[in-house]
């Protein structure tokens, strides 16, 4: 499958401010669900800038397509995500944890990725991360009971994110395509930066649960496995997803959730700067 017809991909600007201070264990009181997503959270400025550097490299080829006017909304999109996580990881330093330290390693990791991979190579992780948080995305939204107990302003701000990360899901996917990117190097550098994704969010979820003395807690560990990989995980539903994308010939709207991203639209219809895809 390819793109649905007329996708309009927009940014809107998030109309639920973060709460100030940020509760420490913002999801159901629950240090393990609240550092999860706050581990993702890290990655998010320094990774999303990395994300438009590597298609806006690329954005003149698809000059005169409609790709063109995509990719304008997916560095807009991207652009407002880092923006809403610089406040968001302001608000975790607040609260004693060593975000600079956990940001600049993965910055430095960045630069040398950029130093001394080709462009093509940096836009090829790009596809893969995307299809990441594309995966990730979809099975949030569509298990709202996930979310339940979190403050409403974060889980308004993780269903923005996910809705958006849904409707640019295969841009640099497309644009990838367009350059003739190959099949093999896809899916190599999938392996590659799962592989760095999984690392890097278990480091930041230690570090904090460490500042918490919650490391060797046995109750936050049960609670995280459950969590994860329990009757109702997180993780589970993003197996059999994850998996097609080594498929030759695969396309990120193979994964067809038109209807859940019109739902979610219709949700943020009144958000500032929304302007939602049709049909």
């Amino acid at each position: 499958m390819t793109n649905p017809t007329h996708l309009t991909i927009a940014p809107r600007r998030l109309d639920a401010p973060l709460p100030e201070p940020l509760p420490r264990y913002w999801h159901s009181g629950s240090a393990f669900k609240s550092h999860f997503f706050n581990a993702m959270s890290v990655l998010f400025p320094k990774g999303e800038r990395f994300f438009i550097d590597s298609v806006r490299h690329f954005r003149k080829s698809a000059d005169g397509t409609e790709l063109a006017e995509q990719i304008r909304g997916f560095i807009g999109q991207e652009a407002h995500h880092s923006n809403e996580h610089i406040q968001y990881n302001e608000r975790l330093k607040a609260q004693g944890y060593d975000i600079d330290s956990l940001e600049n390693a993965l910055g430095k990791r960045l630069r040398f990725v950029q130093k001394h991979f080709s462009a093509k190579r940096q836009l090829a992780a790009t596809v893969g991360v995307e299809h990441l948080t594309a995966i990730m995305a979809d099975a949030l939204l569509k298990n709202p009971q996930w979310m339940a107990g979190a403050d409403p302003a974060l889980r308004r701000l993780w269903h923005w994110h996910a809705l958006e990360e849904t409707e640019h899901k295969a841009v640099a996917f497309d644009l990838y395509r367009l350059i003739g990117g190959g099949e093999t190097r896809r899916r190599v550098l999938m392996a590659e930066i799962t592989l760095f994704f999984i690392y890097d969010v278990t480091k930041n979820l230690l570090h904090m649960l460490k500042r918490d003395g919650l490391l060797w807690n046995w109750a936050t560990w049960k609670e995280g496995w459950q969590f994860l990989w329990g009757r109702d995980g997180v993780l589970k539903p993003l197996i059999r997803p994850y998996l097609d994308y080594y498929r030759r010939g695969f396309h990120p709207w193979d994964h067809d959730n038109r209807e859940l991203m019109y739902q979610y639209q219709a949700e943020f219809a009144n958000a500032p700067g929304a302007m939602p895809a049709t049909a």
